[in-house]
């Protein structure tokens, strides 16, 4: 475990012993970025979001660059971003040049992914590059904030880059100790910070961070507040090792029958809000979680009633 100081908000937030929140932002095909600026001013007015994620081409789609909104987030509305960063379609080359430009522009935190690949996505023709591995990706920007070089061991000129690298780990791997022992080499080379994918298992959360104990680095469950039946019903057939709980499933199918949207977003949040809440308490309560990340992409209605009492 690396001992680098806290260059961003977050990383120093967590460190004064606070238990965080972060969001997500979800850039899609837009030229028009107001819809996430909105989601972001949203996670801001709660007071209780540090941080917003910002993906980088979910799904393996071709999504705008996730570098310019991180930075519009930042400048236009105040909130510090996370910038996700795939190694799925830049060599280091590339991975590097954006790393220290996306520094340049003021960005302290990067998540290093290895990113959905692009047979997934809606350029399946598309050659995936994967040059460095999500491990190799965080050795990269340590090489580049401890030591002020690139891979090869060239200067960086003018300064180094001062950012914040985290991870992220997969509390629904089965079976579990290679999942932890990959986590590992990650914090070996130089991880802060580790998100989660989304967990829906209180018990197996629990049991996954108790885990991640050994390595002695902040984790933020990663938890994904479900604004409708269909997302549920996608999330249980087709993300791989993820199995949304039946009754949640079956409550979310219910709203399906009601007409009056005004009631139907009210019983949506609240099977959400019932789930959620004692979930979230449980995991500040009973681990040494240092937050949850909350994958609440548009649907920015249900973060002030989730975080209103912590």
């Amino acid at each position: 475990m690396v001992n680098r100081p806290a260059f961003s908000n977050l990383l120093k937030t967590i460190r004064e012993g606070k238990f965080v929140f972060t969001g997500e932002l979800e850039p899609e095909k837009d030229f028009d970025l107001n819809h996430v600026l909105h989601s972001a001013e949203e996670m801001k007015k709660t007071g209780k979001i540090v941080a917003a994620n910002v993906t980088d081409g979910p799904q393996g789609d071709a999504y705008t660059c996730s570098m310019v909104p991180c930075y519009l987030v930042q400048e236009k509305v105040g909130l510090e971003a996370i910038w996700q960063m795939t190694v799925r379609d830049r060599n280091r080359i590339a991975l590097f040049g954006d790393i220290l430009g996306g520094a340049i522009l003021g960005l302290k935190n990067l998540l290093a992914l290895t990113g959905d690949h692009s047979a997934l996505g809606d350029h399946q023709n598309a050659r995936a590059v994967y040059d460095l591995d999500s491990t190799q990706l965080i050795d990269l920007v340590s090489k580049m904030v401890d030591d002020g070089t690139d891979l090869e061991g060239n200067e960086i000129k003018g300064g180094k880059p001062q950012l914040n690298v985290g991870c992220a780990a997969n509390p629904n791997s089965n079976p579990r100790e290679p999942e932890i022992l990959k986590v590992g080499r990650k914090v070996e080379v130089g991880a802060d910070f580790i998100q989660t994918q989304t967990s829906f298992d209180v018990d197996d959360a629990k049991e996954f961070l108790k885990e991640l104990e050994r390595y002695n680095i902040p984790v933020l469950l990663g938890l994904f507040p479900i604004k409708n039946y269909g997302i549920a019903w996608y999330f249980n057939e087709y993300i791989p090792g993820v199995s949304v709980p039946k009754d949640f499933l079956d409550a979310l199918k219910k709203t399906k029958k009601i007409k009056d949207k005004k009631e139907k977003y009210a019983t949506i949040d609240k099977i959400n809000l019932d789930f959620y809440e004692p979930f979230i308490k449980e995991i500040k309560k009973t681990t040494k979680a240092a937050g949850i990340h909350c994958m609440a992409v548009h649907y920015e209605r249900l973060f002030e009633p989730l975080f209103k009492d912590f």
